[in-house]
């Protein structure tokens, strides 16, 4: 049994959840009014241009609909309902990596936000519902791209930059984006790297559905321009106006769709709704947060990602708060970086992921007592479990052993935290995200939606549903219903899998055991194994492959790759094929997919009826005895030959 954590004491006084009397009273408030629970927080957090009629229509579950009828703009709840009270409260600092400042308003930023909206409008011809995809670096103008889009109500797609030309291709197909909004580059490791030759490649065919596209210059390296289609940001955008009325939006209008891996090899393009989803964005950055009017927020996340969505740009704002943007890595020009930036921002809340705080254990273990971090107040971990050993170096290392930790687990398809604990009220407890947040019904279950016995793994569902959670999957309401509804149910009712496993410790705390389904979980980023699949079986020498995960100390999970391959038993030509299947990996997904380690094996472990098994292939990547039934394999010695040639 772990050690538990009690809260700070003098947080707690000040805290909007003070103790776990006050949890297990909203918690029990939730359940005896589900509705009237929901209702009360729409009411008091969100500026409704037109009221609601109804706070839950169920009727066509799991297709729910929240606060029908209402109307609202999130642009408007993020930025322009703050004007009276903190116009001149910074909204935004941004710190790149080359040392470059800024300091953006609440005012600046609407002024900003307002004259892209308009440029989208008149020069692009983007009307509400039309998609845009953003292929951004960290800079402030990735967040002014966001919110001008839900300004006027175009469905924006955020593509994480270290995706490749044919990654982003995919998401600009799907999507049907009318328009792509990049950067000529940014900085990394103290190096310019580019994005917008990486959006010419995409764009060169079968992208005809986006007519235009936004460049904002950022490192000012050479490119290449279309005429007709390329425009440039810091060229335009002062002919437009700032100020720009808001397009008043269904509660229920999409807000944004967000691409992530699944265990079948198309992205599936995740998509939220307006309302429902930036009511939970504010209420999880004030009470798991804990944030109040004068503190700095820092969220280390790219906006590429929900993390950044959520935690960086529409919570933050959403509520009022100040948020830091950063635009490079933890470790340049050393690995006081990170600590550097607390100390002069003062930063009060600090949410980072663990792959990054292993790393900086790793590599700068002393470096944190260089520097004063007296200003925080409570430090977050997001993307994956983290290991006890990193969590008390964290806790005692950069938090001075007075800051709790919030281990929140979410999805992008959750929209913002679901299981987590409360600064002011949890015990919190190495390695576990705890309890699930007041209205957030998560159990865990067995196949039959029987509750799983303390110390037994089982499915991690959520069994009712929530305002911010995925409305559909764009383009394939039925891909939605398989992959979210289609495994678990309760009272013989489909209900949310979140496709993870956990399991109640002795104390009744959630302990997160990791993905149940064929997704790797990289330095918090889920990619799909069949994704990684698709691109290694298109070479030519590659026979057959399965692809899977073991921990890696840093990242959380490495990419293990075992191939079969064809023409060839000469070890110098396995070694060449090793370097061209990682090129491949990095010219289809990106450099976030590069594999750590592959296998040339003689075959793999089927079923009779073709069914390759990666529980044995997992099992083997992690060095576990094979527990499972081998007897019934179509060739059973394969097993034993694939342990023989796997040496690490």
């Amino acid at each position: 049994m772990s050690q538990l954590f009690e809260p700070n004491r003098a947080l707690s006084r000040e805290a909007r959840i003070k103790n776990m009397c006050e949890y297990k009273e909203l918690c029990i408030q939730a359940d005896e009014d589900f509705e009237g629970y929901w209702d009360k927080l729409a009411r008091e957090k969100l500026e409704w241009f037109k009221p609601y009629d109804r706070v839950l229509n169920d009727d066509n579950a799991p297709f729910y609909k929240w606060f029908e009828g209402g109307k609202i703009n999130v642009t408007h709840q993020c930025l322009g309902r703050h004007l009276n009270s903190r116009k001149n409260k910074a909204a935004i600092i941004w710190e790149g990596e080359d040392g470059q400042r800024r300091i953006i308003t609440y005012l600046q930023l609407f002024y900003r936000v307002n004259r892209l909206a308009n440029l989208m409008r008149n020069k692009f011809g983007i009307q509400k519902g039309d998609r845009v995809v953003l292929y951004m670096p960290m800079i402030p103008e990735a967040a002014f791209a966001m919110l001008a889009c839900a300004k006027i109500g175009a469905i924006h797609s955020v593509v994480f930059g270290g995706f490749s030309a044919e990654a982003l291709r995919d998401r600009v197909q799907d999507a049907q984006a009318k328009l792509v909004i990049t950067a000529d580059g940014a900085f990394r490791r103290g190096k310019p790297y580019m994005l917008k030759p990486m959006v010419d490649e995409a764009l060169k065919e079968g992208c005809e559905c986006c007519e235009k596209v936004l460049i904002v210059q950022r490192n000012f390296e050479d490119i290449e321009y279309v005429r007709g289609r390329d425009y440039v940001y810091n060229e335009i955008i002062m002919q437009e106006s700032q100020y720009c009325e808001p397009e008043w939006m269904d509660a229920e209008d999409p807000l944004f769709l967000l691409y992530t891996s699944g265990s079948t090899g198309k992205p599936k393009g995740v998509q939220h709704s307006s309302a429902g989803y930036i009511l939970w964005a504010q209420y999880t950055m004030e009470h798991v947060f804990d944030v109040k009017e004068n503190d700095t927020f820092w969220c280390t996340a790219d906006v590429g990602w929900i993390t950044g969505h959520t935690y960086i740009v529409y919570g933050p704002l959403a509520m009022g708060a100040t948020t830091i943007m950063y635009e490079g890595v933890p470790t340049f020009p050393d690995v006081g970086r990170w600590w550097s930036m607390i100390e002069e921002h003062r930063v009060n809340q600090f949410y980072t992921a663990p792959t990054a705080i292993r790393l900086l254990h790793k590599e700068g273990a002393d470096a944190p007592s260089k520097y004063d971090l007296s200003s925080l107040k409570v430090l977050g971990t997001v993307g994956e479990p983290i290991n006890p050993d990193a969590w008390m170096w964290y806790y005692e290392q950069i938090g001075g052993g007075k800051c709790p930790i919030v281990d929140t687990w979410w999805q992008t398809e959750t929209g913002g935290h679901m299981i987590t604990p409360l600064p002011g009220a949890t015990p919190i407890k190495p390695g576990s995200a705890t309890f699930p947040l007041p209205g957030i019904k998560a159990e865990i279950i067995d196949e039959y939606g029987n509750p799983t016995p303390r110390g037994e793994k089982g499915f991690l569902c959520i069994t009712k549903p929530w305002p911010s959670m995925i409305r559909t999957i764009w383009g394939d309401p039925e891909r939605f219903v398989k992959s979210y509804f289609g495994d678990c149910k309760k009272d013989g009712k489909p209900v949310y899998f979140s496709g993870d496993g956990a399991m109640y410790d002795d104390d009744g705390y959630i302990v997160i055991t990791g993905r149940t389904d064929d997704v790797i979980n990289v330095s918090g980023h889920r990619i799909g194994t069949a994704e990684i699949e698709a691109v290694l079986g298109h070479h030519e020498n590659v026979a057959e492959v399965a692809v899977v995960g073991r921990p890696d100390p840093i990242k959380g999970e490495g990419i293990f790759a075992y191939i079969v391959i064809k023409g060839t038993d000469s070890i110098s030509e396995e070694v060449y094929m090793i370097q061209e299947l990682n090129k491949l990996i990095v010219k289809e997904i990106g450099n976030i997919a590069k594999l750590d380690a592959i296998r040339f094996v003689p075959g793999l472990p089927k079923t009779r009826s073709g069914k390759i098994m990666r529980r044995i292939l997992r099992s083997i990547a992690k060095k576990e005895p094979i527990t499972q039934d081998i007897s019934t394999l179509e060739d059973p010695s394969i097993v034993e030959k694939i342990q023989n040639l796997v040496q690490f």
